[in-house]
């Protein structure tokens, strides 16, 4: 009898491995769409720093329990994985896929093998078990070219649960409320048919900037759209402490003020702490009411699972592994799975460093050939070597973003920080306005027309802090302080600011309006002030001084934002002087930039 039981497909197939990749890896989205069972892992910290995962699931009436070991993958190339069994049918159950390129595309070859245990297992065998799973698969993969041509609503077939009685109709009257509000953006209907119909693995952690790639639609309106539907019970909203290294919630709370202040990543097995800017995430989910989400993993940890992994290795120690695969250039860190020390790499697409594994973690060595990736573990015992791209950042919502968001101060007024709280953000754009002359104004046009005029200027500067990406934090008097986590977005909004108050005092005939403006970025801390998040530090400061600075119809922006290469962009075609002041509370000079001397502004786009 044969030890080891084994099926290979292979498809030519007319797409690259570029396009085959998110799909083929995604191992739990295709785990659901074969209807296999979800499993429960159990992790286990050691005390070499490494953590043994075991699953459990049920399956054919009996209890399987298997090593859940980490994936190997190489970005668009190939992945498989190995679970060793303590209990069930198999000894091993081993998958692995690989994509070549082709002249017509790709060689797709799938490979399923198991070692089988005992009587039932030898059954298994004979009865055909990799034969019963051949059909799915052989339809699987050619379907998702056919999604890739547009042909198919979605990657795999996929058969939603039974919803909840009267949850359809439930779903139905809270999108059109959704839609009459100003944040369903025509995308209300949309969104509640992917809630009702769309995988788990896609609503497990719904991520508004993703789906605002995948509807190729303007980022804030899905924001608004996914922030409005929480509010009115269609979604939830959750807030995630990513894990560092993995990027993994491990922690999950329905309010910022229930943010722990640290957590544990059994995964990676690591400590650490809550960072606004970092690793606090806001996701939602479908609201029970309308569609349950159930508990387990479809694939613990596969490559999509992580998609800012490009590599992940297992190496013996002592093994020196080569890879022939050019990466494209950007920021790079090598690691281990296991807690240890980091390297952080700019790869300029020339020769890649090796990635180095030893006891204590990982690091950069000699420079490999050119499209050569070297792996080298120097460690007593085995490591897996990981080399992740620092791009993920990008389809994370992080708190720092969402909060800086007009259309989440407004619907999520009472969010805020626990009093005691304060938390880190690295950089934060601040805008400070204020009216020149507010009191001959009312003396000039009387009490009634001025306040009037008064109420349309924060009008029209709350709503193109909005359009800019930006929120409110605060008003005092006839000022404002508004917040951006986007620096060329605030700058944009600063210009617009003017050339509308331009427009309208034309308009009115006079200079019934002139506004003063500072702007300063930077490191802050975010706390609750008056029930309301709110920011302090030397970065607020400086930027209150630089609005101190301005005269009416100016902008003052600080040379340190000025620097910023997206600012700088805009204004180079900007008139403007460079000064540089002893401002009160700092003891060094501080230079900065005036915008609109004598009126002169150059259009923001």
């Amino acid at each position: 009898m044969p030890k080891l039981v084994s099926r290979t497909w292979t498809w030519s197939l007319p797409k690259t491995p570029e396009e085959l990749w998110p799909l083929l890896s995604d191992t739990a989205r295709f785990n659901e769409a074969s209807k296999l069972p979800k499993y429960q892992v159990e992790e286990t910290p050691q005390a070499d720093g490494s953590v043994r995962r075991i699953g459990r699931s049920k399956v054919m009436g009996g209890t399987w329990m298997w090593e859940e070991t980490p994936y190997e993958w190489v970005y668009r190339k190939h992945f498989s994985q190995t679970r060793p069994f303590i209990k069930g049918p198999f000894k091993s159950f081993r998958i692995a896929l690989s994509l070549e390129p082709s002249p017509t595309g790709s060689i797709a070859t799938y490979t399923v093998e198991f070692a089988p245990r005992g009587m039932f297992g030898w059954l298994l065998a004979r009865t055909g078990f990799i034969d019963k799973l051949g059909p799915k698969i052989e339809r699987m993969v050619p379907d998702a070219c056919a999604f890739l041509d547009g042909v198919r609503p979605m990657p795999f077939d996929y058969e939603p649960p039974d919803l909840q009685p009267g949850a359809g109709e439930r779903a139905g009257v809270l999108a059109a409320k959704i839609e009459q509000s100003p944040y369903g953006h025509g995308m209300a209907q949309r969104l509640t048919s992917h809630i009702l119909t769309a995988q788990e693995v896609d609503l497990i952690r719904i991520k508004p900037l993703v789906l605002a790639r995948q509807w190729q639609a303007e980022p804030r309106h899905v924001v608004e759209l996914c922030l409005e539907s929480a509010r009115q019970g269609l979604l939830k909203l959750q807030w995630g402490l990513l894990c560092p290294r993995c990027r993994g919630a491990k922690q999950t709370v329905s309010a910022l003020d229930q943010l722990p202040r640290g957590a544990h990543c059994p995964s990676c097995n690591i400590n650490y702490d809550s960072e606004f800017s970092k690793n606090v995430e806001i996701t939602f989910q479908p609201a029970p009411a309308v569609r349950e989400i159930t508990a387990g993993e479809f694939c613990m940890a596969g490559p999509y699972a992580t998609p800012h992994v490009m590599v992940q290795q297992i190496l013996a120690p002592g093994e020196v592994r080569q890879l022939g695969q050019a990466l494209p250039p950007t920021d790079y860190r090598f690691r281990t799975i296991d807690p240890g020390t980091t390297a952080d790499v700019a790869y300029d697409g020339r020769a890649m460093p090796e990635v180095v594994a030893a006891d204590t973690g990982a690091s950069s060595g000699a420079a490999a050939g050119p499209g050569q990736i070297v792996l080298r573990n120097r460690a007593s015992r085995p490591r897996t070597l990981v080399v992740e791209s620092r791009a993920w950042a990008a389809d994370a919502l992080t708190a720092h973003k969402v909060t800086s968001l007009q259309a989440f101060r407004d619907l999520f007024a009472e969010e805020a920080l626990r009093p005691d709280e304060a938390m880190s953000i690295d950089n934060v754009t601040l805008l400070f306005t204020d009216l020149e002359g507010s009191t001959a104004l009312y003396e000039r046009i009387g009490d009634g027309p001025a306040y009037h005029l008064v109420r349309e200027h924060f009008g029209f500067l709350t709503d193109l802090v909005r359009r800019h990406n930006g929120a409110m934090v605060k008003t005092m008097g006839d000022a404002v302080m508004a917040a951006f986590a986007d620096p060329a977005e605030a700058v944009r909004a600063a210009l617009e600011m003017q050339q509308r108050v331009a427009g309208f005092n034309a308009r009115q005939g006079s200079e019934a309006l002139v506004i003063r403006m500072g702007l300063h970025g930077g490191p802050c801390v975010a706390v609750t002030l008056n029930d309301r998040l709110d920011y302090f530090g030397s970065t607020v400061n400086l930027a209150a001084r630089m609005q101190g600075q301005s005269g009416g119809g100016e902008i003052v922006i600080s040379e340190s934002l000025a620097a910023d290469p997206a600012v700088a962009e805009l204004l180079v075609n900007q008139p403007m002087l460079h000064e540089t002041e002893a401002i009160k509370g700092f003891e060094v000079p501080v230079p900065y930039r005036r915008l609109g001397k004598d009126g002169i502004l150059a259009s923001a786009a």
